[in-house]
């Protein structure tokens, strides 16, 4: 016989896991948002500064113009982040549900509905670690882009030119 319907507490473990997974995802997903808003707005000052230094071929449009190029593609990373986060949110849910249904098929009796019920469970359940895990390795992807930016950055205020106009 099957040992989850001997015990309930392991019916509770299928609907709990997948319950407290929907939380960690609702939370990065949460936290990618705010990543995409900044990103966003940073992409949103570079356009105006490549916008108003129009054509000029100075090295800092130059580098405006390329850290924009950056600033869209951190976008559309976040962007993949946040569907892969959307995918574990709802894959989790489905799988409490569906696992829900399952426990009630178990009291009913129709061990066959219940063990197709924990099979579709399952598959929605891997399929939301899976979301995390993309979306996780998207926003570490994201942030070694952001670092690399910001070294840019910090490189081009600090070069010989740069500082001989600050003395």
């Amino acid at each position: 016989m099957d040992p989850l319907s001997f015990s309930p507490l392991g019916l509770l473990t299928f609907i709990a896991a997948p319950a407290m997974l929907t939380n960690a995802s609702s939370i990065m997903t949460l936290g990618t948002g705010n990543r995409f808003a900044r990103a966003i707005d940073r992409a949103r000052s570079l356009s105006a500064l490549v916008q108003a230094a129009g054509d000029s071929d100075t090295p800092q449009a130059k580098m405006h113009r390329r850290q924009l190029s950056y600033a869209e593609r951190r976008a559309l990373i976040l962007v993949r982040a946040l569907t892969a986060f959307y995918v574990s949110v709802g894959s989790f849910g489905a799988a409490s549900l569906i696992s829900l249904l399952g426990a009630v098929f178990v009291v009913a009796g129709s061990d066959f509905v219940h063990q197709l019920c924990l099979s579709v469970a399952l598959v929605a359940g891997v399929a939301g670690v899976g979301g995390l895990v993309i979306g996780s390795s998207l926003l570490v992807w994201e942030t070694r882009m952001a670092l690399f930016i910001l070294t840019e950055e910090t490189l081009a205020m600090c070069s010989p030119h740069k500082l001989g106009e600050n003395r």
